[in-house]
This record gives structure tokens, sequence and C-alpha cells, in this order.
């Protein structure tokens, strides 16, 4: 009886040492119900029996180099995740062509710059051919990694452009205004604290923000104009920003030809100069019943890690890190 006492007061003081780790951020718990995506890729045929193959990666969601974390889910970054495929394809001599499967409002300037340089240095070394297809949105960053594409597709519902740069910072001034709180701050130079959500940001602030928006919007716009050939009317119209149909994209020049992800396979399969009978085909970490070339999925969904402190609610709402992004963000105001 007392060494039964015993266990089930052991096993009481177990639980709550748990607990308060738990509260107290020390331990964060999960549950691994099935793998997670730390599986190595495996390439799978979606249509085809040829030896030479067109592979199709999705660019599916906000463009981050941060891992992606949610309460059933742990995912690689979609900078990792792009970049893994890419070197997988580079070692594969029968991989003729990619298509870049877009659906994204775009992300960090960063991170879609990383994929800019990453997609350019993968033709350079592979010598492949890269087609895009823009889905429902491919605009801000999701336009920008399209650049280095030798043909770019608009589904013909798609809304891309928003060429241009937003920085995303907090204020609660006002709110610290009402509550009566102060934030006291020592520092070595007078805009150290730039961007601070502390306070309203000095007129001299303001003016450096939109310096380093500029030089970033420079950097897209001039890319676009590299790329696409356009000309000084075009340039003017993309350069207020805005978003576009996939008709006015194909008249300003920003897309090649509106049509669907046959389509794009078919004129891919023409650039890369294959036969009709060319592989098409997907990495994935596990295997699908009836695929097909709408699956964006590497792993499969559902339940592969079970996080009991991260809910994930952040990848739906805008970035909550303060910085500059190559991002279409409609509804917010000004």
């Amino acid at each position: 009886m007392n060494r039964r006492m015993l266990m089930v007061r052991t096993y009481f003081v177990v639980c709550l040492v748990v607990v308060v780790l738990v509260c107290s951020g020390c331990i964060k718990p999960k549950i691994t119900l099935f793998p997670d995506a730390s599986e190595p890729l495996k390439e799978f045929t979606l249509q085809g029996a040829g030896k030479e193959k067109i592979l199709i990666v999705p660019v599916d969601g906000m463009i981050s180099d941060s891992q992606r974390d949610s309460a059933f889910s742990r995912k690689p970054s979609m900078v990792q995740e792009i970049v893994s495929q890419l070197k997988k394809a580079e070692k594969d001599k029968d991989i003729k062509a990619v298509i870049l499967k877009i659906d994204s409002p775009g992300g960090s300037v960063t991170a879609s710059d990383m994929l800019y340089h990453e997609i350019t240095r993968f033709k350079e070394r592979s010598g492949a051919r890269v087609v895009v297809i823009m889905m429902g949105v491919a605009a801000s960053g999701g336009y920008y990694i399209a650049l280095p594409a030798d043909f770019i597709f608009a589904h013909p519902t798609s809304i891309t452009g928003s060429i241009g740069v937003i920085s995303l910072r907090p204020n609660v001034s006002g709110l610290m205004g009402k509550i009566g709180l102060e934030i006291d701050v020592d520092k070595s130079g007078r805009n150290k604290d730039m961007g601070s959500p502390f306070r309203k940001a000095t007129q001299e602030e303001q003016k450096i923000m939109q310096d380093l928006i500029d030089d970033f919007a420079g950097r897209f716009v001039t890319l676009v104009v590299k790329h696409r050939k356009l000309n000084d009317a075009a340039k003017t119209d993309i350069s207020s920003a805005r978003i576009y149909t996939a008709d006015e994209a194909l008249r300003l020049g920003l897309v090649d030809q509106i049509g669907y992800l046959d389509d794009t396979i078919q004129k891919t399969t023409k650039i890369a100069g294959l036969p009709d009978n060319a592989k098409v085909v997907v990495y994935r970490r596990t295997e699908y019943p009836d695929d097909n070339l709408y699956n964006t999925y590497t792993s499969k969904p559902g339940m592969p890690e079970i996080n009991l402190i991260n809910l994930g609610l952040a990848e739906s709402l805008p970035p909550s890190r303060s910085g500059f992004y190559y991002l279409w963000l409609p509804g917010r105001s000004d």
C-alpha cells in the first residue's frame, strides 16, 4: 500500500513539474503521430513514359525563409523546400525543364531575392529551361521569382503585378498614451531605435524609411524591365505598384501567354525540345493515390505532428515581423 501511494505521489509530482515547465515555456510538448517533413524527397511520375523529364515545383503561399510551424505540422521554409527540389533536380541529367507553379502574394524582400538568385543559378548550372505558370495570384514577390523564367504563362484568372515594396511595423504609441505607459530608451545615435513601435517616427526617420523603400522598389522595377524588356510607358505603369489581370499583364509584356497547366506543359515540351511522351514528375515525401498536376503538397497533410503550444494562426495573418516586403497586401490602408 505504501509503495502504491509512493508511485502515485511520484507520478503526481512529475505531472506537476511538466505542467510548470510548459506554462513557463521551458518545454514545448509534441505528440508525433506520423513522419514529418524531414524525410527525403522522392520522385513520382504524374504522366508520360519517356526518358527525359519535366519537373513541376509548386510555389504556394507566403515567400519566407522561416520554418513554418503549426499545431499539426512542421514544414521547412518555402526557400529551403524549393532550393532542395532544385538541388535534387540539378543532379538528374534527365530533367530538361522545370515548371514553377506559382500561387503566392509574395513575401519578404530577402526571401524573394534568395529564390530569384537560386532559380537563376539553377538555370546556369543545369542548362535546364524554366517556365512559370501563374495560378490564382503571382503578385509582388510571387512575380519577382518568376523573372528568370524563359517563358511565363498566366492562368486566365490570375492576378499579378504589385511590383513594389511595403514596409510593415507595428505602432502602439497611441495605446500606450491611453494607458499611461512609457518606455525609456538609451541609445548611441538619434536614429538607433528607428522603427520603434513605442513612438511615432520623426520626419527624418520617415525620409530614411522611404529612401530604403524606394531603393528596394527600384531594384524590383529594374529587374522587371531587364528581364521583360519593357518600354518606358510600361515601366511607368508598373512603377505604380498596381495589380493586373492576366489580359492586362499580357498587354504590358509581363507575361508571354495566357493558358492552363496543360498548355504550359505542351509549351515547355516544345521550348526544351522534348518528345511528346516526356515524363512530368514531382518531388514528394509521401505517395498520393490518384495524384495529379494540381497537388501542391510534398508531404501528406493531416496530423504529422501535434504541437500543443503553437496553433499556427500566424500563417493566416499578415506578417508580424517588422521588415520590407515584396508583398501584395489587399485591404491595408495608410
